[in-house]
């Protein structure tokens, strides 16, 4: 069901950007980014420390949900009170009332955090992607009708309220679980212990990846920053989509194991080299046909989004290594070295922003790829001295994924100057991609394509026996 939520919901964003223009993706970009940097806040870690703590109790939880409930409603009135400032620095009228709306996100939000974190720790990942495939499809569909009706930006004002409140009511109807009236000093200590770290490193992480959609939002136009989210949205499909799946799988097994390095270490590799053999593919190839994908699905009015896309695959393909990497510091209750890190790694990111402004987009997203390489090896410093698992150790177990992926792409890429329509482009571009995968792989058999095809049988198995 993960995958055909993810599918059904692919198919509503096409139909939707079909319907409105860039230029309305650009304005609700600029209001989402007050909205995921504040949702950051809203759970200030304390998702993170109970799904660590083994002996977690309903005091955990009580606390957990009037702590998040409380910083929500604070954050959403100084959203509304700024929206008048945030309108004036964009020069946007628009935003005074899509700020406000927007905003109700974060109570909503709220709500849900404790329910969510419940599931993750009792790794019911089966509920949760019930409630998120239901949530999706249905706001999906409301959310095109609105565009159809003629309503613009406001249908994903619709689509995004209506997502995330349907998601937060069918968490509490298939968890059960219910708040009493109980709050607990000495949990919320322990929480924001553990939590006030990662709340300031995800604080600043947030902060400066929005910081690249502020700097197309202001000093270039809406319609652009329409543009470049529509092509990040798309390089996310695969990297951060994916990662996050595994990421919430991975940790509540891997913080049972914590005392258990050998054991941790063995499961962290095989991780990595899944995930990076999947990942690195699937972001080479998309950015290798990012133009006739581009053409085919959403039309020549988003032709610009296909420039920037092959340069954000890239970016992106490393994003699985910063996040696994983070994630067995997070395991080990290193929050002090996340937090750390990520302030040294905001100030090498100024670089790319001050691209951004003073030269071009591809300039900034060029200086993006370079960074996420200097964060890469800072990450798995830190990493490799806390496990015995070395940078050098990673990329030997890596390298064969990119070296593949790079093959696969640059093979698919110059097939798009055949003079035939774009859309028999993209799917020659798909025969040819798809082949070479097997051809090389089936010739080679590596470790992690083994592995890979193990997963992929047994999930296969198990759906033919339901």
């Amino acid at each position: 069901m993960l995958f055909l939520g993810q599918g059904v919901s692919f198919i509503l964003g096409l139909v939707l950007a079909r319907l409105l223009s860039p230029e309305d993706y650009g304005l609700i970009g600029i209001v989402m980014i007050f909205v995921i940097v504040l949702n950051g806040v809203v759970d200030s870690g304390f998702s993170t420390a109970i799904i660590r703590k083994q002996d977690a109790v309903d005091d955990d939880y009580n606390t957990m949900f009037y702590t998040n409930l409380f910083c929500s409603v604070i954050l959403y009135l100084g959203l509304t009170f700024s929206s008048s400032l945030i309108a004036d620095f964009f020069a946007r009228e628009e935003l005074r009332r899509l700020l406000p709306t927007m905003g109700f996100i974060l109570i909503i939000n709220a709500m849900s955090l404790t329910q969510y974190t419940i599931l993750t720790k009792r790794i019911d990942f089966k509920t949760k992607t019930k409630v998120s495939f239901i949530s999706s499809v249905t706001s999906g569909i409301v959310g095109i009708f609105c565009a159809y009706i003629g309503l613009g930006v406001w249908a994903l004002v619709v689509q995004k309220i209506l997502q995330q409140t349907l998601y937060t009511i069918f968490l509490w109807i298939f968890n059960k679980w219910w708040p009493s009236l109980r709050f607990s000093m000495v949990s919320f200590r322990y929480m924001w212990g553990f939590g006030w770290k990662l709340l300031l490193s995800g604080l600043l992480n947030n902060i400066w990846n929005q910081l690249y959609q502020v700097v197309v939002g202001k000093y270039y136009n809406p319609a652009t920053l329409g543009q470049y989210t529509r092509a990040k949205d798309y390089a996310r499909i695969f990297s951060e989509n994916f990662t996050m799946i595994v990421q919430r799988v991975s940790y509540p097994v891997l913080s049972g194991i914590q005392n258990d390095e050998e054991r941790m270490v063995a499961a962290y590799r095989k991780v990595i080299k899944v995930v990076m053999f999947i990942t690195s593919i699937c972001m080479f190839f998309i950015g290798a046909i990012s133009e006739p994908l581009i053409l085919c699905l959403i039309g020549k009015k988003w032709l610009e989004a296909s420039t920037y896309l092959p340069l954000i695959c890239i970016s992106m393909s490393l994003f699985p290594l910063h996040a696994i990497n983070l994630n067995m510091l997070q395991v080990q209750g290193r929050s002090d070295i996340i937090l750390y890190l990520e302030i040294i790694k905001k100030i090498i990111s100024i670089g790319p922003i001050c691209l951004g402004i003073f030269v071009g987009i591809k300039a900034m997203l060029i200086g993006l790829i370079i960074t996420g390489v200097i964060a890469y090896f800072m990450n798995s410093y830190y990493t490799g001295k806390k496990l015995h698992y070395s940078t050098w150790m990673q990329i030997k177990d890596i390298y064969f994924s990119f070296m593949l992926a790079t093959i696969i792409a640059v093979s698919v890429y110059f097939i798009k100057y055949l003079p035939i329509s774009c859309c028999a482009v993209l799917a020659i571009q798909f025969l040819v991609g798809v082949a070479l995968f097997f051809i090389l792989c089936e010739t080679t058999r590596p470790i992690e394509y083994l592995e890979f095809k193990m997963i992929a049988i047994r999930i296969l198995d198990k759906m033919k026996r339901k």
